[in-house]
């Protein structure tokens, strides 16, 4: 019989039950105050004059209009979260004091004597009765397989579209949607799959009220430069961000709109995409030999991943770290149509790099080995010479040799005006490999040998992103060189695909340089980071903040901001609007006989000489 009245009572229609609830409170106030009066006198009775009941009527008509402006009757009283006891509380403080001012002004007029302790007990009366009847019935009407619906976690939907309804109604069974947010003034106050839709401003009242822990935005065609914005705005209230993913995900069925994803720092960076030329991929990839140097680092297998989506004759994976090969061959060779070739050497073994470019016709060559972390390499100068520069003259060299077509250096911005010793050591692989272009055009051998260079990539091993989301894992601090530094940030897919297609756009001893858009504050970024993982950062401004950030001092060789360019008036365009190439710079140096005596210096294990004949040498290019 009970759970006949229960189910009842839940399938009356939305305003129905408003209703009922309104009505319950009219009455339910007039009874508080009637009760306040009798326990200030002490002894029960009816109201006995037209006075006395104009003011106990009077506590309702002022109390319903502010329970409605505070948005008491827009809650499904079945999902009430606890927290709603303190908007109840303050509506009844707001109420007592406006039926307070009513009646002093109807004192002053010789009406009614109202004693000063009935308001109070009126107020702590009429808390009780709403409150208690509130969970009450939410105990009474929610089913015991809905109990738990009741302790989830509350989110909010920022998007009340199409997609966003949608995502409200599949989030039923795992989360409590307590709101739309909409940027659209039309949709605001209205109530679309039984959720009311607020304005942004309203946001940080909802998180706080009904103690929100997810903020889901349900914008499939939303541009990154509005998605940035709109996270910016929604991270600073400690709410964890996630996303639907976008319509090309969702048109393609790689996720269906019920499937929320965790918000990328990436998304962040506000760069605007360039789909990939096809006419420039096919030309550099469809139907070819390719090798890839260090295929199992961060650039490099993210390049092997392209190019094998690019229907390539075959890819080998040239890679000195046994494991990191294991690993980029077994996720390639899931793919059908696919020729992988696993390669275990290093790139200073200049036979090993001889045979296989021969064995296996290789017509491509991706450069992407080397040592990159600028304090490591600082602090194992000779080694990371070893690798860097002579890796790249073997490599180079082997492909001049074995009649490679193309071949694509991999470099960085930290070559430009280096101050330390990757930075230089990049430089010099670009003079090799500009030199032996010049040696392919003099020869005309139709060979076409170049270089990319551009900045820090989202997510590679080493990098920073990595790094403060381990720091962020174990509860802080993330730690930071100086508070001003800068760097230039691209996607690791995006840098892979313009690498690609610069290659496709040589013609000899080209430095191509990628689009890095502007460069981003380190410490903007970590905190973009923190507050993307539901946290606040913990500053003088808000010193309980979950997460600090401690400036810890430049290390050596670091600088505080990169280049791309030495001269970036001079950057002249291509036929890909991500991608320049930088004019050609006159190279006052001999590169083959200071390679000489760079190895004579790296056989006396002599690091002051090698370190001052490697800058010197990059002083001298330009």
């Amino acid at each position: 019989m009970i759970d006949r009245f229960r189910t009842w009572v839940l399938g009356l229609p939305r305003r129905v039950k408003q209703a009922i609830l309104l009505t319950f409170d009219f009455v339910a106030l007039s009874c508080a105050l009637w009760a306040s009066f009798c326990l200030r006198y002490d002894a029960w009775y009816l109201p006995n004059s037209l006075d006395q009941w104009i003011v106990i009527v009077l506590a309702p008509v002022v109390t319903i209009p502010v329970f409605i402006r505070m948005g008491l009757y827009r809650a499904i009283v079945r999902y009430l979260p606890e927290r709603a006891m303190w908007t109840i509380l303050r509506a009844m403080v707001v109420a007592t004091v406006a039926w307070v001012v009513l009646v002093f002004l109807s004192q002053l007029a010789g009406r009614l004597v109202v004693p000063r302790s009935v308001p109070l007990i009126y107020l702590g009366l009429g808390t009780f009765i709403i409150a208690g009847s509130r969970f009450a019935a939410k105990w009474t009407f929610l089913p015991q397989f809905d109990r738990t619906l009741a302790s989830q976690t509350a989110a909010i939907i920022y998007g009340a579209g199409d997609a966003g309804i949608q995502l409200a109604q599949s989030l039923r069974s795992t989360h409590m949607v307590v709101a739309f947010v909409d940027d659209n003034p039309a949709l605001h106050r209205r109530e679309l799959a039984g959720v009311r839709v607020h304005s942004p401003g309203a946001l940080e009242e909802l998180i706080a009220e009904h103690g929100v822990k997810d903020v889901i935005l349900s914008i499939p065609s939303l541009t990154s430069q509005r998605r940035k914005e709109i996270v910016a705005s929604v991270s600073k209230h400690g709410v964890k961000i996630r996303a639907l993913p976008s319509i090309v995900d969702l048109v393609t069925g790689k996720y269906l709109v019920s499937q929320i994803k965790e918000i990328d720092i990436v998304e962040l960076l506000g760069r605007s995409s360039v789909p990939p030329d096809a006419e420039l991929i096919k030309h550099m990839v469809v139907g070819r030999s390719i090798m890839v140097t260090g295929a199992g680092g961060s650039i490099g297998s993210e390049l092997c991943r392209k190019i094998a989506s690019w229907s390539p004759r075959c890819l080998v994976l040239f890679e000195a770290n046994e494991f990191a090969l294991y690993q980029i061959e077994q996720e390639l060779s899931e793919l059908q149509d696919l020729v992988v070739i696993p390669v275990l050497g290093s790139v200073i073994d200049r036979e090993r790099v001889n045979m296989v470019l021969a064995q296996h016709d290789i017509k491509v060559v991706f450069h992407a080995a080397a040592h990159k972390h600028v304090p490591l390499v600082e602090a194992n100068a000779l080694e990371g010479i070893k690798n860097n520069v002579f890796g790249t003259a073997a490599v180079a060299e082997a492909a001049y040799a074995q009649g490679v077509e193309n071949f694509v250096l991999i470099s960085t911005d930290k070559a430009v005006r280096p101050t330390n010793v990757m930075g230089a050591t990049k430089r010099w692989a670009e003079l090799i490999v500009g030199n032996i272009a010049m040696r392919a055009k003099s020869e005309e051998t139709g060979q076409r040998f170049c270089a990319v260079r551009f900045g820090n990539v989202l997510g590679s091993n080493g990098s920073v992103v990595p790094l403060f989301k381990q720091q962020i894992a174990a509860g802080g601090p993330l730690t930071l060189t100086d508070a001003a530094m800068t760097r230039y940030f691209m996607s690791i897919q995006e840098a892979a695909e313009l690498i690609v297609q610069a290659g496709a756009l040589s013609k000899g001893g080209d430095v191509f340089l990628l689009d890095m858009g502007e460069p981003m504050l380190i410490s903007e970024l970590a905190e973009n980071m923190i507050r993307l993982a539901g946290l606040s950062v913990r500053n003088e401004a808000n010193p309980h903040g979950d997460i600090e950030i401690v400036v810890t001092g430049k290390r050596p060789g670091e600088k505080l901001y990169e280049e791309l360019f030495y001269n970036s008036s001079d950057a002249e365009i291509t036929k890909h609007a991500k991608i320049m190439r930088a004019p050609s710079r006159a190279r006052s140096v001999s590169i083959a006989d200071l390679l000489v005596d760079l190895q004579s210096i790296i056989e006396r294990h002599d690091e002051h000489a090698a370190r001052q004949l490697l800058f010197e040498a990059v002083e001298k290019s330009g």
